[in-house]
């Protein structure tokens, strides 16, 4: 496989040459002139002032130190949240928060920046750095933050309108760069901010305010759309389904470069069902392949599979005598061509709906290229002054 289940260290980490900004984290907590900072303050997580000795008895805290261990309530603000009862948002958002405390990133690194829609509220509700941006513009915005402070561990959080109708642009020249960062789409099928028009996900034949006569439009794949961006990392999960979120979460985290996490998230007052057949009881195990690397696609609770049959993948009887789990496609989620095609099953009647690491391969991100072109020039040719780089080249004089 060409990237590694579990990357050394946090992923925020410095590209080569550069150095770690001296001070505090985040710009605007410097202390007026003359005063000292007190003992422990800012320091990471779990982490005691210099010669601090561990309590007696204190349990052992992140790194072994004693230190009390953060917990979701660290990542929860006081700020009322303001989705519908009942809406996936709030699933995600439990799941995220739940997550973060096992995170090896100190609290104030954390930055998370959301375009508009009903999941952009995301960073209101987040007990970290963040902003709420404009419209489809957050991969933009992100990948200003993260090519000038790459230490930063930074989450974007857009949905299926924000991310592929104005944002789409934006999104896939993300996925092509390759920012250290991770995106949350989540995927509705529909426009619930603005009450319930269709979006760029919504079906064929969709009834909504904006086509009351049905959609004619054909829907975005949003894996498709990724993988054809030539993304490093590409999975789906549910908002019905936490236990299997946190882990695509971690996962799209962990990997060093853009991690695309489509999660399909119920709009119970303007979509309600959208992906029931995937996310319930009565119809998950039929209707839903969870893929794991090395694995064969099995599903169904072991009694039906799925295999390679020329160019396309069919759906295969495990129990009927014919067919066994040797026959049975192996996921290899370092195979683009392989993710090609388990992304191209979507939304079919003949084959279950997969979930799941799709494709995670590695290649040089963004930023670290970034800052080695400016090292080397800086190398080759000094730092330069400003006034030279202001009078090079062609100049007139303008008179009146």
């Amino acid at each position: 496989m060409a990237d590694d289940k579990k990357p050394a260290g946090r992923k925020p980490t410095l590209p080569p040459g550069m150095k770690k900004p001296a001070g505090p984290a985040v710009a605007g907590s410097k202390l007026p002139p003359g005063s000292k900072r007190s003992p422990g303050s800012k320091l990471p997580p779990g982490k005691r002032p210099p010669g601090a000795k561990r309590p007696p008895g204190a349990p052992a805290g992140p790194g072994g130190d004693g230190a009390t261990a953060l917990t979701r309530a660290d990542f929860s603000t006081d700020q009322d949240v303001r989705w519908c009862p009942g809406c996936g948002d709030y699933a995600i958002l439990a799941t995220v928060q739940r997550l973060m405390p096992e995170i090896d990133t100190p609290k104030e690194n954390v930055v998370f920046i959301s375009g508009i829609g009903c999941s952009s509220r995301f960073p209101y509700y987040m007990k970290t750095y963040g902003m709420h941006s404009i419209h489809g513009r957050a991969p933009t915005i992100a990948t200003g933050l993260k090519a000038s402070r790459p230490e930063l561990d930074v989450w974007i959080v857009t949905g299926d309108g924000d991310g592929l109708s104005i944002g789409g642009n934006h999104l896939i020249h993300l996925m092509r760069r390759n920012v250290n960062v991770q995106l949350l789409l989540f995927n509705n099928q529909i426009y619930g901010l603005t009450k319930g028009q269709y979006s760029p996900t919504s079906e064929t034949g969709k009834v909504t305010k904006s086509t009351p006569f049905g959609s004619i439009d054909h829907p975005f794949n949003p894996s498709a759309l990724v993988l054809g961006a030539d993304a490093t990392f590409v999975g789906r999960t549910m908002d019905r389904d936490p236990k299997h979120m946190k882990i695509m979460l971690r996962a799209a985290h962990d990997h060093r470069g853009t991690g695309f996490l489509e999660i399909y998230q119920n709009c119970n007052i303007f979509n309600d069902g959208a992906f029931f057949e995937y996310t319930e009881k009565a119809t998950k195990a039929d209707r839903s392949v969870f893929v794991e690397h090395g694995k064969p696609l099995v599903f169904a609770g072991g009694s039906k599979g799925i295999r390679v049959n020329g160019f396309k993948l069919e759906e295969i009887d495990l129990e009927g005598g014919k067919w066994s789990a040797d026959d049975c496609l192996i996921h290899d989620e370092s195979s683009v061509e392989l993710a090609g095609l388990i992304g191209r099953m979507f939304r079919s009647d003949s084959l279950p709906q997969p979930f799941g690491v799709f494709y995670r391969v590695s290649r040089p991100t963004y930023e670290d290229q970034l800052h080695a072109q400016i090292k080397d020039v800086v190398d080759r040719r000094g730092k330069g002054k400003l006034e030279e780089l202001l009078n090079m080249g062609d100049t007139w004089e303008v008179s009146g």
